[in-house]
């Protein structure tokens, strides 16, 4: 039997950076390159969009139903984000991570510290850096999408998002697209590997000892 035939709890990947340090790039290569790793599908109550599907891109409900659900502790974690809400379902990801399927989220540190305080054994962290302020500033203005006043208060806002670098698990700086990608690979496949989330190690290694 080969180590990826040993069954394995799953775990809570989450990347987290400022804007313009590559986050959202990396997770989709990430998703593109992996099978074994999903994107955490959360529920919303922004609108649907016509191409938008029910469980696969959102779990669409009302402004009432989120409350009703906060409020039952139904999320691990959830914000509010230019005015609509947005929540991780407990029960999916439990269901997901006992069945050995690996769950990658987009978020930021604040939602990173309410998974934290919820599931820290199933969690394994990841704070990428840009190379520098000049080459951060330069991506975002590459980007063609904002203005100066946006990018400047993007600018603003990475200083405080950098400043919790210390409670992540990793932290990767991203001056090479590839590269970064290939470090996230190794720190998955390591994180996969640890003998606690093998929970079939123990019968394994009975069979060989018999």
């Amino acid at each position: 039997m080969s180590n990826d035939n040993i069954v394995r709890r799953g775990l809570m990947l989450v990347l987290s950076s400022p804007s313009g340090a590559g986050k959202t790039t990396l997770s989709r290569r990430l998703l593109d390159c992996d099978r074994g790793i999903a994107l955490s599908v959360s529920v919303t109550t922004r609108p649907r969009r016509p191409t938008e599907r029910e469980g696969v891109d959102y779990y669409f409900v009302s402004g009432e139903e989120f409350v009703r659900l906060a409020a039952v502790g139904e999320f691990l974690e959830h914000a509010a984000v230019f005015g609509n809400r947005y929540g991780t379902p407990r029960a999916v990801v439990i269901d997901e991570l006992s069945l050995g399927k690996d769950i990658l989220f987009d978020i930021d540190w604040q939602g990173t510290q309410q998974l934290k305080e919820k599931m820290r054994d199933d969690l394994v962290s990841i704070f990428i850096l840009p190379p520098s302020h000049e080459e951060l500033e330069r991506r975002l203005r590459a980007r063609a999408q904002d203005s100066d006043e946006v990018v400047a208060a993007r600018m603003a806002k990475a200083n405080d998002e950098i400043s919790h670098w210390a409670e992540y698990d990793y932290v990767v700086i991203n001056d090479d697209l590839e590269s970064t990608l290939a470090k996230i690979r190794t720190i998955l496949d390591a994180e996969r590997m640890k003998r606690s989330r093998q929970t079939g190690i123990a019968e394994f290694a009975r069979k060989l000892m018999d």
